[in-house]
C-alpha cells in the first residue's frame, strides 16, 4: 500500500517520475535545474518579503501626519 501521498501521487508514481526526469535531462543537469528552481524560489520569497514589508510600512504610517505636510 503506498503510504506517502505527495500532490495526490504514491511512492511507485514519484519513482516513475524521477526515472522519467533522469533519463530527460541526464544526471549532470539535474544539479544546474535545481540551483535554477533554487534560486527561482529564493528571488520569490525575496520579492513577497518586500511587498510585505511594504505593506506593513503603509499600515504603520500616520494618515494625519501625510495630509497635514502635503
Amino acid at each position: 500500500m503506498n503510504t506517502i501521498l505527495i500532490l495526490g501521487m504514491g511512492t511507485q508514481e514519484i519513482i516513475l517520475v524521477l526515472v522519467i526526469v533522469l533519463l530527460l535531462f541526464g544526471g549532470k543537469k539535474i544539479p544546474e535545474l535545481m540551483r535554477g528552481l533554487g534560486r527561482g524560489v529564493r528571488e520569490f520569497n525575496d520579492a513577497k518579503n518586500n511587498v510585505q514589508s511594504e505593506i506593513r510600512k503603509g499600515m504603520d504610517e500616520d494618515p494625519n501626519k501625510s495630509k497635514t505636510e502635503a
